[in-house]
């Protein structure tokens, strides 16, 4: 299988992905995206999307990625399924192996791999994902206006989102399986002051619970089975909604020593711009953004990283013509 050529390939969809593959093919960059095992990322399972912009009405998360997908294929990028398996990065043009054994040269390269959710990793819990279950507070806060709901995690995340969400909900309680929180001073002393927030310390979540309150609709959470760390004791909860809060994994493995990274793991990329540390290799959405984590400011990171690969090789075609 002889290698093929590419002035822009893009690792990984998603929102951040399918914009950077539309900006670019609009540049007449011909980019080619390689879609990666989960095609569609971190909105693939996730059900009303009521907070990006254009639609009046709450969207399916799927739905939407099979727009973007739609909207990418017609302005000419190539979509390929496949799984990037290696990069070398150490020389330009750059070199990339998938898992069905083609390989690629790239002239630029964005990644675009996104990052999950750290989950309990309880059998119970992917059931309900979506039906009660989340990891994002700023996407699916909403949905629990004056309801009861469980924000699972003790570090910076998990009190911010307990914060968000004691706006919204009626009461929020934070389960952590330690007796202090590890978030900054100040976040915990905002916490402690809010009426509708309670905590259970040495605590930790044994079981989701739910019923088919809405036929046809699936099942949703009803409830938790909470185990004290300590005594083992199991209590039950009724609530609404449970948020899982204990941090996020990039996914960065294929550029571990090749890139530049953040002391948590997220690429680095250079302010107010998707460079990373290797030119001509630019960074969107979630594999780099330990901040936001939306999938507007994704597809913004998308765009941005798409005109800086078209202004990179734009560059270097006019060194390149200038040394002729």
């Amino acid at each position: 299988m002889s290698a093929r050529h590419t002035k822009v390939l893009i690792i990984g969809s998603g929102p951040a992905g399918y914009t950077a593959a539309i900006y670019a093919a609009r540049a007449m960059l011909e980019p080619v995206l390689i879609a990666g095992m989960e095609q569609g990322g971190q909105l693939m399972i996730t059900t009303d999307v009521e907070n990006y912009p254009g639609f009046a009405d709450p969207i399916q998360g799927p739905w939407l990625m099979e727009q973007m997908l739609g909207q990418a294929k017609h302005v000419g990028a190539e979509i390929i399924n496949d799984l990037v398996t290696s990069v070398d990065l150490s020389s330009r043009p750059f070199h990339v192996t998938t898992d069905s054994g083609q390989a690629w040269i790239a002239e630029t390269i964005v990644i675009c791999t996104g990052a999950k959710a750290k989950w309990l990793g309880i059998d119970s819990e992917k059931k309900y994902q979506g039906f009660g279950v989340s990891a994002c507070a700023t996407c699916d806060g909403f949905f629990y206006r004056n309801k009861d709901v469980i924000v699972v995690g003790g570090g910076n995340s998990a009190v911010e989102e307990a914060l968000y969400l004691s706006n919204i909900a009626k009461s929020v309680t934070v389960v952590h399986r330690r007796d202090s929180f590890r978030s900054e001073k100040i976040l915990q002393e905002r916490l402690f002051q809010r009426e509708n927030v309670s905590v259970m310390w040495n605590s930790e979540i044994a079981e989701i619970t739910g019923e088919q309150l809405h036929p046809p609709m699936p099942a949703s959470v009803t409830g938790v089975k909470i185990r004290n760390a300590r005594t083992g004791e199991i209590t039950e909860r009724p609530i609404d909604g449970l948020f899982v809060a204990i941090g996020h994994a990039p996914a960065t493995e294929l550029f571990t020593g090749q890139l530049r990274m953040k002391p948590n793991g997220y690429l680095w990329t250079a302010a107010d711009s998707t460079a990373t540390s290797v030119e001509g290799v630019f960074a969107a959405g979630d594999v780099t953004d330990d901040t936001f984590r939306q999938a507007i400011t994704a597809a913004g990171m998308g765009c941005m990283a798409a005109l800086e690969a078209e202004r990179y090789l734009a560059g270097h075609l006019h060194v390149a013509q200038a040394a002729e």
